[in-house]
């Protein structure tokens, strides 16, 4: 009987041993309204620490190269190749070659990608930042952000997330940063205009493409008449959050936004055709703090990598019943991407510039002025100088910042900044929450009164401020609203020295500015036009009564300690 037991117990452990072992599924983070945040998503699926790190480099490869291949916006590759890059001996081809790059100012493929906004991949290691990743080495001159694939018999081009979030800080790339000059926006406009122009025949007849080229030509210029599109107000600035308002008035009401060629040919009225609403794109290492999105905080509930795709992929005219098979089937992809979002790290200044450039007893007078009158928007950020015994500690190590206490709900204040920003959220909060997809994905967007007050993490390299760029720099900002710069140039900031004010940290102004920003009518900042309003982040705050609380002095000790954030 003994023996029976023991040869049972072991074949009972042969059997377990023998099974298949379970698939732990990554915890999937509380995406729902109103969740505390005590401390920051960095790893929101609580991956180990292997795990986070392969996902998170899967992330940033989908960061690069859209991984979306049902969208609306899948472009021919070989035929704008063929029209931009190569010589032809075809009479008509040369023609209508000749005629594009005349009429558009674009004589290369590269040239095109400029004007989308896209950053050259770095070319050595020095000008590298932030893990970028390799340029596919059968496109290797193709601009970071560049997506192309082959579908269906064709190759074709898309832009990824890279368009409005790799920027560029002193000739190196850095991803989750905001793209100074996004050209996405203006690239539709632009867009409609010629493909209009060009039924599908006269594009075969004309670029030597194949059959199945030709129906993603022609598909690509069926969905254009579902996107509505308008340029932004200024160069730096992004109109996504119309062109998805617009696009939403070209479709039926319908909780798929159905394609209705009636309101192609008549959409419904839609405020923001007329009422600008800009914004710049936002950083994304500022995620992990937050339990709601976007620099008004509307977004409320969701994972909002599912909000972006599905407001992107309505702006260029993507089927919603094919969006919504794809993110159903691509569940990993999604994670990445969020993984590699939420884990972004900001650039420091001291990447940037040696740790002597900052004067530690100004930024420690800095601190106190900045926990008595801004930690109660910003929240608090420990210092390691702060630690006993700190003093024995080499210089870069004391200027680092140990902690940040953000809140756990995140706040929105109506602080006087120009605010056709938050109220055009209306439109979206209207548009997008009756939609089968927002439903299903736990998407709520809710019209705030007032904007985030953001963590201020890197903020030394976010330069220009407040959400429409109203401020070419932190003195600005900590400068009465009257007496803030009427108008301001703005440019790549390539050289730390000659495009960079280090001590008020931002554009440099009057004399200063470089003389080849002046060229370029498109990057003048203009506050007296509407949506530009250099109003407001002053009275109660370090004005009192329309009296200054900071003399000249302690503003510059609070940008000091700014810069060590």
């Amino acid at each position: 009987m003994r023996h029976f037991f023991l040869k049972t117990a072991l074949l009972c452990f042969a059997l377990i041993f023998s099974l298949p072992k379970p698939v732990f599924a990554a915890s999937e983070p509380d995406w729902r309204e109103g969740t505390l945040i005590q401390s920051p998503r960095a790893n929101p699926y609580s991956f180990d620490a292997t795990t986070l790190e392969t996902n998170r480099q899967a992330g940033l490869h989908h960061t690069l190269h859209y991984p979306v291949d049902v969208s609306g916006s899948l472009i021919p590759w070989r035929a704008i190749e063929n029209l931009l890059d190569h010589r032809t001996n075809d009479p008509l081809r040369f023609i209508l070659a000749s005629a594009f790059k005349e009429f558009s100012k674009i004589r290369s493929t590269d040239d095109l990608f400029a004007r989308i906004g896209l950053h050259p991949y770095p070319v050595t290691e020095t000008e590298g930042r932030l893990e970028v990743p390799a340029p596919p080495s059968d496109h290797p001159h193709a601009r970071m952000g560049v997506t192309i694939q082959k579908i269906d018999g064709a190759e074709v081009f898309t832009v990824s997330c890279a368009a409005c979030h790799t920027g560029n800080l002193f000739g190196k790339k850095i991803i989750g940063m905001t793209n100074r000059f996004p050209g996405a926006n203006d690239f539709f406009v632009f867009g409609k205009k010629i493909v209009s122009l060009v039924p599908g025949p006269v594009f075969e007849a004309t670029t030597g493409v194949t059959p199945e080229e030709t129906r993603f030509y022609t598909r690509f210029r069926t969905r254009l008449r579902s996107v509505g599109a308008r340029p932004p107000i200024a160069d730096g600035l992004d109109t996504s959050l119309a062109q998805v308002a617009l696009s939403l008035a070209r479709r039926s009401g319908d909780e798929y936004a159905t394609f209705d060629r009636s309101f192609e040919r008549h959409p419904r009225d839609e405020p923001l055709s007329r009422i600008p609403a800009d914004s710049k794109p936002a950083v994304w290492w500022n995620l992990k703090y937050k339990n709601r999105w976007l620099s008004d905080g509307s977004v409320v509930s969701g994972n909002p990598i599912y909000t972006n795709f599905l407001w992107n992929e309505i702006g260029r005219g993507t089927d919603l019943h094919e969006l919504e098979r794809w993110l159903d089937g691509n569940h990993k992809t999604i994670e990445e991407l969020t993984t590699a979002v939420f884990a972004t790290e900001a650039p420091k200044f001291t990447d940037f510039f040696p740790a002597n450039r900052i004067d530690i007893e100004r930024a420690k007078r800095g601190e106190t002025l900045f926990v008595a009158n801004c930690a109660n928007c910003h929240g608090t950020y420990v210092k390691k100088w702060s630690a006993k015994d700190s003093e024995s500690l080499p210089l870069l190590e004391r200027l680092k910042t140990t902690d940040v206490r953000y809140f756990e709900e995140t706040p929105v204040e109506d602080v006087g900044t120009d605010p056709l920003r938050w109220r055009g959220m209306k439109s979206l909060e209207t548009g997008l929450n009756p939609l089968a997809i927002s439903k299903k994905n736990g998407i709520f967007i809710r019209t705030q009164h007032g904007y985030v007050p953001p963590p201020l993490v890197g903020i030394w390299a976010r330069f220009p401020y407040f959400h429409n760029n109203s401020a070419p720099s932190l003195c600005a900002v900590l400068t009465q609203a009257a007496d803030r710069p009427v108008t301001y140039w703005a440019g790549e900031s390539q050289d730390r020295q000659r495009d960079f004010d280090s001590a008020c940290i931002g554009y440099p102004t009057g004399d200063n500015v470089p003389s080849a920003w002046r060229k370029k009518s498109g990057r003048l900042y203009d506050t007296r036009k509407v949506g530009m309003s250099r109003t407001g982040h002053d009275e109660g705050i370090f004005l009192k009564g329309g009296r200054e609380i900071y003399t000249p002095a302690q503003k510059l000790d609070l940008i000091e300690f700014l810069k060590t954030l």
